[in-house]
């Protein structure tokens, strides 16, 4: 879907398929350095994830194994509760894996850091992360980021993954909602 589809709806394009598809393709080129001789786990972060993690799979020049968690902190709010529950978990042991978690967005952080202190606990080799986008500005703990596609600000954005009420996950790029759609 492009933006033409929906342009009464977005306020203004923060990322064409074009800067996407070159983000990605720099962040693939770094994770190939790093893990080069081994064969990294990367999990995908559901349901944002999912066109990251697809495209950054198909960019890498490296054997990977993928596995799916699904968690949520957000239900219909455009902002993180804090409070993480996991909805689907691992299929794979991550038991002496090298893990690299794939998100499509870290904003609060909150949700990151629980998956990194949860993997931990898991006995995972290492455990790496991959974001496509990062709101600093909205961070209110740290977190390690080890392959950053782009910052953005900290508005509601859509597209590429990122919904408002199920809605929107399927635009090529990624641009910022208009209030009036999702406030009452």
């Amino acid at each position: 879907m492009n933006f033409d589809d929906v342009s009464a709806d977005i306020e203004s394009v923060v990322l064409t398929p074009e800067e996407i598809a070159e983000g990605i393709a720099r962040m693939a080129r770094e994770i190939e350095r790093d893990f080069a001789g081994e064969t990294p786990l990367l999990i995908g972060v559901l349901k944002g994830a999912v066109m990251v993690m697809a495209d950054l799979a198909r960019e890498l020049n490296i054997h990977v194994e993928m596995d799916w968690m699904a968690v949520s902190s957000y239900g219909k709010s455009t902002k993180s509760s804090g409070v993480v529950r996991i909805v689907k978990d691992l299929d794979i042991s991550l038991e002496g894996r090298h893990v690299l978690i794939v998100e499509d967005i870290v904003d609060s952080g909150l949700t990151l850091s629980w998956l990194l202190e949860n993997f931990s606990s898991r006995q995972a080799a290492s455990v790496r992360v991959a974001t496509l986008l990062r709101k600093p500005d909205a961070l209110s703990v740290e977190v390690p980021i080890d392959y950053l596609g782009f910052d953005i600000p900290n508005d509601f954005m859509v597209g590429y993954g990122l919904d408002f009420a199920e809605a929107y996950r399927n635009l090529r790029g990624v641009g910022v909602l208009k209030p009036s759609v999702y406030k009452d």
